[in-house]
Parts: C-alpha cells; sequence; structure tokens
C-alpha cells in the first residue's frame, strides 16, 4: 500500500453545517427534499428518506445549506455524536448535523464514511470528559485528523468494508418483505377475513388487549453504567418494527423481575411526538434485557397469542398513537388506554393455522438478524485496523 497521511477533515471537501426553516412556517415543509436531523435514522449507510421534508419555499431559507448526492452527513450533538451517513439525494440537514461535500478527486466517499466512523467513537470518548450536553461545532470538526493512504488504496478499503454492508443491507430487505407479507396475510385473514366470506366468524369474540395478555406496563428508571451485562432497550432503538440493541445501553438492574423482557412481548414507544406509537415484537430469545420508561410492554397470555398480538400492533400504530395524552412535545401513552385497545379473538383452530404460516418467516427473520449481528462485529473488528493501516486490505477475503 502507498503512504499514509494525516488529513484534517476540513481537508476532505467542503465542511456545511446545516440550517433550519422556521417552524413556524408550515409551508416550509411537506415537500420533496429530505430534512435529515440526528433523531432520523443514522445507523444505516446511506439515507434517502427522512421523517421530515422541505418544500421549494423552505429551500429558499437554507439555499446555501443544499447538500448534493454523496455527501457525508455527520451527528456533531449529544447521544448521537459521531453517527454518520451517505445521502442518496439533494438533502439539507438541521445545525446539529455537520456535512462533508467530498473533494471526489482526491477521496472516496465511502473511505470518508468508514474515517466518520472512527472519528466519531473519538469525539464521543472527548465528550465524556465533560457533563454539559456535548457539542462539536464546524470549526472543531474541520480540525480533527484522519489518516488516508492513497485514494486507491482508499477504494479497496471501503469495498472490504461495503461488501459486509452490503450483505447486512440485503438480509434486512429480506426481513422486510417477510415482514410484509406477514402483515398482508394478518389483514388478509383478521381484517378482511377473505378465508371466512368476508364476515367474522361467528366464533370470534371481542376482546380487549387487556383480556388476551398477562402484562402491560411502562420500563424501569434505568441507572446506567459501563460495567454491566444487563441491557436497557430505548425509544431510539424501536424503529422499522425491528428492535436495534446497538443503539441500546447496559445499566445496573435492580433484582430481575417482570419487565425483563421475554420472546413474543410487543414493546410500544409510549412519549413524544414522532416515536409514540413505534411498535416492534420480540422475535428472538432475549437475555438480560428490559426496557426503560418510555417503552410499554405488552405480554400475550398464551403462546398461540404472540404472532397474532405482534401483527395486529404493527398494523395498527396509527390507532396506538392516537391514544396519546398531552400536548405537542409532551405527549405520553397512557397505560389503561393500551389496555382497552379493542381487537377479535379468533377461535384456536385459526389463530393454530395462521401461526404455522408465520412461524417459519419469523424464524427466517431472527437467523437473518443474528448473521447481521456476526457480520456487524466483524465489520467493526476490522474497520480500525482497516483505517489505520494495522492490516493490509490485500490480506482480506471475505
Amino acid at each position: 500500500m502507498g503512504e499514509w497521511k494525516n488529513v484534517r477533515v476540513g481537508e476532505l471537501g467542503k465542511i456545511i453545517t446545516g440550517k433550519t426553516p422556521k417552524t413556524s412556517i408550515s409551508d416550509n415543509y411537506g415537500g420533496r427534499i429530505p430534512f435529515l436531523t440526528p433523531s432520523d435514522n443514522m445507523s444505516v449507510k446511506y439515507v434517502g428518506k427522512t421523517s421530515k421534508t422541505l418544500t421549494e419555499k423552505g429551500l429558499l431559507e437554507v439555499k446555501n445549506a443544499i447538500l448534493p448526492e454523496n455527501s457525508v452527513c455527520v451527528s456533531c450533538i449529544g447521544s448521537d455524536l459521531g453517527k454518520a451517513v451517505i445521502t442518496t439525494c439533494p438533502t439539507v440537514t438541521n445545525q446539529q448535523i455537520n456535512s462533508i461535500i467530498v473533494d471526489e478527486k482526491s477521496f472516496d466517499v465511502s473511505f470518508v464514511y468508514y474515517a466518520m466512523q472512527i472519528l466519531g467513537k473519538k469525539m464521543n470518548f472527548i465528550s465524556k470528559t465533560s457533563t454539559a450536553v456535548p457539542i462539536v461545532n464546524k470549526s472543531s470538526f474541520s480540525s480533527y485528523e484522519i489518516k488516508c493512504p492513497p485514494r486507491e488504496d482508499q477504494k479497496r478499503i471501503a469495498a472490504v468494508l461495503s461488501a459486509l454492508d452490503s450483505k447486512i443491507e440485503c438480509n434486512k430487505k429480506i426481513n422486510d418483505n417477510l415482514e410484509q407479507q406477514a402483515v398482508a396475510l394478518f389483514k388478509s385473514w383478521f381484517v378482511d377475513f377473505s378465508l371466512f366470506g368476508g364476515t367474522v366468524p361467528e366464533n370470534w369474540d371481542d376482546t380487549t388487549l387487556e383480556n388476551i395478555t398477562t402484562l402491560i406496563t411502562r420500563g424501569i428508571a434505568p441507572k446506567y453504567s459501563d460495567n454491566s451485562d444487563q441491557t436497557v432497550v430505548n425509544q431510539k432503538c424501536i424503529r422499522n418494527h425491528t428492535i436495534d440493541l446497538s443503539l441500546a445501553r447496559t445499566h445496573t438492574p435492580k433484582a430481575i423481575n417482570e419487565k425483563w423482557l421475554k420472546f413474543g412481548d410487543l414493546l410500544i414507544n409510549s412519549t413524544g411526538d414522532g416515536t409514540l406509537g413505534r411498535v416492534a415484537q420480540v422475535w428472538f430469545a432475549p437475555k438480560a434485557l428490559t426496557v426503560d420508561s418510555h417503552v410499554t410492554i405488552v405480554r400475550p397470555a398464551r403462546e398461540e397469542l404472540i404472532f397474532y398480538i405482534g401483527l395486529w400492533g404493527i398494523l395498527h400504530e396509527k390507532e396506538i398513537e392516537s391514544l396519546h395524552t398531552g400536548s405537542t412535545g409532551q405527549t405520553e401513552l397512557p397505560r389503561d388506554r393500551v389496555k382497552m385497545l379493542k381487537l377479535l379473538l379468533p377461535d384456536d383452530s385459526s389463530l393454530s393455522r395462521f401461526n404455522s404460516i408465520i412461524a417459519p418467516m419469523t424464524s427466517t427473520i431472527i437467523s437473518n438478524q443474528e448473521e447481521n449481528q456476526k457480520l456487524a462485529n466483524l465489520r467493526d473488528t476490522l474497520l480500525p485496523k482497516l483505517m489505520s493501516g494495522v492490516i493490509d486490505v490485500a490480506n482480506v477475503q471475505l
């Protein structure tokens, strides 16, 4: 490999700090341009969709901060400090994100993205020395240094790491497709009643969520600790109907109790705008795992009800969200309202037939999730060694 050099972030390209159009003007939002903030999913490599978008009017307020495709965006505040993504289309970020419009003649975009993963860990380490909310401004961000080999070697290193990320992304797409099939099947059977002549079978009962569960409760108030094998899931972990444990934190637990998660528990985000109502079901065997007080645990009363309740929850996120109380920014999902949610209870024969189809789908999803965890561990092990030149990329075979 060629000679490695220390390069300041500011030398990688043009550095842009994001801007936020006036939120008081509704016409600024709801257009076609993604508006990226740290609250969006920045645990992926590429981003093209965001929870908020800007209109042409909104763009007029931030025209100097519009990023082209293939920009590298880095969160520079709070618990999301150091997370990075690559844009797949013109994008605007808020001021909590610094971005690099990469000089592609000298630097490979994918290499820069992986370099930001290393830099993010350094930024996080520095932030822990302060009790204030960590913020990295444009000047400080630009002054950080990374190690860079010649561009051709950058491309080779990025190709190895990208191969692992591509396999992870492929597994995620398979899982998304399986989930969509499962939800479609649930809707066909239990909403449209397509197998039953389009009407509700007489031996099905009207019930409430409370009647078919053994537990509906908020999680714990955690005491965070880096020296523990106990993990607590927060609202950021629950996204796209999956549970991302890479975003969870370890904590010093109280005595193990009913709030320790079990296979089949339905988790519901229960605080705040934008996240309240999102659901995911535990489709794996959890170990030393619980949730914090911003998440509600719904535990099915019988094994036969697990997939039925889980897919019902996925299909009814909007209804669950509508149960909130409180004003904007301070919304809560009361437990009593969750308990009184109404649904049908199918007969055991119908549940058994449904489960026989869904169970193999969830098994594949679990298998893909486990493989992704192994691939992510391999990537994270290789990342610092490849990016520092400790391992020669020519010696890596996948």
